[in-house]
């Protein structure tokens, strides 16, 4: 789904590293994605990150751009993935949408029927960086 305007990413120095060896790991059209979303992010020191940013593990409060019912989501590694739970992980095209969007930015992303799918970011309801945890 095209965005209507450039959607600015900061992503942790240390998420960007993860990641990239999750990537290496597994391979694919999914780890290619989020690899072209962590690359042209601004990287920042965890101690540097906005409190407003979706990190690795942040929980965020979103809803469907065209009505809905708002959920609350963390963005995972893909060994805590479970989706029911509201635990999504970075390879997903959910995850990767979401990370290092600020407040307020929409996530738009390509469901697996096709059709386009887009989400405002309502809140950060925790942020590991935002609570003195740099490492999670």
């Amino acid at each position: 789904m095209p965005s209507s305007s450039p959607i600015f990413r900061t992503v942790t120095e240390l998420d960007h590293v993860r990641i990239h060896k999750l990537v290496r790991q597994q391979p694919g059209v999914a780890a290619s994605d989020i690899a072209e979303v962590i690359d042209s992010a601004d990287l920042v020191r965890s101690q540097d990150v906005p409190a407003n940013v979706v990190t690795m593990y942040s929980q965020v409060r979103v809803a469907p751009v065209h009505g809905g019912e708002q959920r609350q989501l963390t963005v995972c590694y893909p060994a805590d993935a479970n989706p029911a739970a509201g635990f999504v992980s970075v390879l997903s095209p959910m995850g990767s949408s979401l990370l290092g969007l600020p407040v307020g930015a929409i996530a738009e992303w390509t469901a697996p029927d096709g059709n386009g799918v887009a989400f405002q970011v309502l809140d950060i309801l925790f942020q590991p960086e935002a609570s003195g945890n740099y490492t999670l």
